[in-house]
């Protein structure tokens, strides 16, 4: 693994990319333009560029978002959301008694679905996308509740399997906090989104459709979400280190790759190279 300048010294040995979006492309509150030319520059001079998002939303609102933060469209052809994959495994279900557990603000996820919203004691199935107050809450906040749902034996469909995510200079805990914590607890969880197969499989789908080739980059910031989710699925990956886990590897804009290295053995991942933020050459 080396430090690279920027995507421009990898790109020749690749004919497509699947890119993260929260903490490469844009930091929820503010677009990193270098990171978008990069990507512009990919498109224009090797191939397609598929953006791969935990978000547990449909691919259009986050097209939608990407916009009004100020991404250009020429930075990417097409967005693979979890939550697109999500909502397939909730269609397998048809009329089921759902009880959603998120903000109001995620509601249009279930548009076009045939569910049935219901009460802890009446469901069926479990959706979570979210905490309703990602501000101010925690996952401990939700562990009674958690515990009444288990105690029923209702599976947890995950729309969005991360952590934590940045807004702006803070974290915030996501669906994937509290999925983890119902499995915890003894619950059945599911995801789908990365770094499990399901959104692989539809990425790499959507790229093959746009006509790349079998060489594929994966380049993302999450180490439990983008860099092990390409390592089990076969893809090399170019880590962002200035994304989430910045605090962790010195100055966030010269990253010790000692600390990098060590880090990625110790969690058993690999990257074809780093770098502290997405750029084409800098």
């Amino acid at each position: 693994m080396r430090r690279v300048r920027g995507l421009g010294e990898l790109a020749d040995g690749y004919h497509g990319l699947l890119c993260d979006v929260w903490g490469v492309v844009h930091n929820g509150v503010r677009a990193f333009p270098a990171a978008a030319e990069a990507l512009s520059q990919f498109r224009k001079r090797r191939g397609p560029v598929v953006l791969v998002t935990n978000a547990p939303r449909p691919c259009g609102s986050i097209a939608e978002q990407l916009k009004g933060l100020g991404v250009p469209d020429d930075a990417y052809d097409a967005v693979v959301t979890s939550g697109d994959v999500t909502r397939a495994v909730i269609a397998e279900r048809p009329g089921v008694k759902l009880f959603h557990i998120g903000p109001d603000r995620d509601l249009p996820f279930y548009d076009g679905l045939d569910v049935k919203f219901a009460s802890a004691e009446e469901a069926e199935l479990i959706s979570c996308t979210g905490l309703l107050d990602d501000t101010n809450e925690t996952p401990e906040h939700y562990r009674m509740l958690l515990e009444r749902l288990r105690a029923r034996g209702l599976p947890m469909v995950c729309a969005n399997p991360d952590l934590v995510v940045e807004r702006g200079d803070i974290l915030v805990y996501c669906a994937g906090a509290l999925a983890r914590l119902y499995d915890e607890l003894g619950g059945r969880a599911i995801l789908v989104g990365k770094p499990h197969r399901p959104i692989y499989e539809a990425a790499r789908k959507a790229l093959a459709g746009l006509g790349a080739g079998e060489a594929i980059l994966a380049i993302g910031d999450g180490l439990p979400t983008d860099i092990r989710g390409a390592v089990d699925n076969g893809l090399p990956v170019l880590f962002v280190t200035g994304g989430i886990h910045a605090a962790d590897f010195g100055p966030p804009d010269d990253p010790d790759g000692e600390r990098v290295a060590a880090r990625l053995q110790a969690e058993g991942l690999q990257a074809v190279a780093y770098l502290p933020s997405l750029v084409w050459d800098a």
